[in-house]
């Protein structure tokens, strides 16, 4: 319990003091113009209440990226703390708030246009094509996943129908609508959903029901961490602590998930996640001031990195320790549902089937609609008609419907690696901009460096998840570790000029 508290302290330390400094360091102007004020068009450009900004924000970001990620990086033991409190403070919020703070100043542009202002056109036109097919990549594996998991969940809760029930009486099979058989018209049904939210203007749908689901995903949240922390007061379980005997990998193969690099691949949204960057512009264009960057792209990565520290506390007591999880072989779903059915009860059921289900698809739409605003902003077309809307997004969803026939494990293994490169970048760009301001950018450039080097060894040494190179670990993390500190020296060298 005690290395918990402790955590959970430091993050909302964190967001009240490094936050307020980075803001300043920044530069933040609460009489400057923002882009809503000056380029509202009733589609894109809508000014949106703070907190719904806010709720929105963290819906956008986490998905199941703090869940699944922080049980999966559990797996490696309580080390992961250090990387959920220390990459979400100086890292991923960072990130975050740069991408968005950036983005107001330069009208709402998206985030491969930020790039290109910051690291030059080549830069641009190769995010245009990694940052939409990685957004590609998230909006399908969030259709695949939840259409599962709708027929089996729906299926489980369901199976024991009244006989009397409507249901029942009207000559509807409960197990022909929900079973596997049915995954096709579920991932139907969710891609039409992904149509009107990417289409609509982003107050008619986004707007509206986003903030009630981030509340619901703050309520498991609270509650598993309630039951978990109760639970320790009284002996029933012990959540784990983070000792000199516990600081050590506790993978059951260690060899193939080296703590360095893998554990910073797994948990990437609960400490740093470049799909965050292309979602952040998207409430650059709603915010009426920009004294609200802070709480909104700063706050939501912390409230992540809160979620992600729960999780990861939750699966490793709930299993009886990082050896007890390894050795359950669960998948995160299964692990999710039985920790809030456990602990929570009936409401913790209805609280897990939201989690693994639309939490991942409030996250896929907008993946497909920041590929949207990605496309409109490199071919310069006005998105205020829907018949441009239209044109931009029908070649968009016949490649996501090509792709959602492929399985969901085949896509995200792919993701994660990218999801980081992206990240890399994004603090690179973001680094010259302190750079281009006059002020001091190691806060950035020094994160940038880590993950730099974090994505060539993970690159380098894990041919079992990306068909790479299948180098040795130790030339693996010495070529990262140079490659990184020489790309630093380079930009320190060019910073002076």
């Amino acid at each position: 319990m005690f290395t918990f508290l402790t955590a959970l302290l430091c993050l909302i330390l964190g967001y009240a003091f490094y936050g307020k400094f980075i803001a300043k360091l920044f530069g933040i102007d609460p009489k400057r113009e923002t882009p809503v004020q000056r380029l509202a068009d009733g589609v894109d450009y809508i000014e949106i209440k703070p907190w719904r900004t806010f709720m929105i924000q963290l819906l956008n970001i986490a998905g199941l990226g703090p869940i699944f990620g922080a049980v999966l990086g559990a797996a490696y033991g309580p080390v992961a703390y250090i990387w959920i409190v220390l990459g979400c403070i100086f890292m991923g919020a960072a990130h975050d708030f740069f991408s968005g703070a950036i983005s107001m100043r330069m009208d709402g542009c998206s985030q491969p246009d930020i790039v290109g202002n910051l690291l030059g056109k080549g830069m641009q036109r190769f995010l245009v094509l990694f940052s939409g097919i990685m957004l590609l990549a998230v909006g399908i594996a969030f259709v695949n996943g939840p259409a599962g998991l709708l027929a089996s969940q729906s299926a489980s809760l369901l199976k024991d129908v009244p006989a009397g029930s409507f249901i029942s009486a009207s000559g509807i099979s409960v197990s022909g609508i929900f079973s596997l058989e049915w995954i096709p018209i579920w991932t139907s049904l969710i891609i039409v959903y992904y149509v009107l939210a990417v289409l609509l203007p982003i107050n008619k749908i986004i707007g509206s029901i986003y903030p009630i689901f981030s509340i619901a995903l703050i309520f498991m949240a609270v509650g598993v961490a309630g039951s978990m922390l109760w639970l320790d007061f009284t002996g029933t379980l012990s959540m784990p602590e983070l000792t000199l005997s516990s600081l050590k990998n506790f993978h059951t193969d260690p060899d193939l998930n080296p703590l360095f690099p893998t554990l910073f691949i797994v948990i990437s949204c609960g400490a740093i996640s470049g799909f965050h960057a292309t979602q952040s512009p998207m409430m650059a264009r709603c915010l009426k001031s920009e004294k609200y960057a802070r709480p909104v792209f700063y706050g939501a990565m912390i409230a992540e990195g809160v979620i992600a520290l729960i999780w990861a506390s939750a699966a490793i007591a709930y299993c009886g320790g990082a050896e007890g999880l390894n050795a359950s072989e669960k998948t995160p779903a299964v692990l999710v549902n039985e920790i809030c059915t456990a602990w929570l009860g009936t409401a913790g059921a209805v609280a897990a089937i939201l989690g693994v289900i639309v939490c991942p698809i409030t996250s896929g739409d907008t993946a497909l609609r920041s590929v949207r605003l990605i496309a409109a902003d490199a071919l310069k077309i006005s998105q205020k008609p829907m018949r441009n809307r239209i044109w931009i997004s029908l070649p968009i969803f016949a490649v996501a419907l090509f792709l959602s026939q492929i399985r969901f494990e085949v896509i995200w293994r792919y993701v994660g690696l990218a999801n980081q490169i992206l990240a890399a970048i994004t603090l690179w760009a973001s680094a010259v901009w302190l750079v281009r301001e006059r002020k001091p950018h190691w806060y950035l450039s020094i994160p940038a460096a880590f993950l730099t080097s974090v994505c060539i060894t993970y690159f380098l040494n894990a041919p079992h998840n990306l068909g790479g190179l299948a180098l040795p670990y130790t030339p693996s993390w010495i070529a990262g570790t140079l490659s990184a500190a020489a790309l630093l020296g380079i930009f320190v060298k060019k910073s002076r000029k």
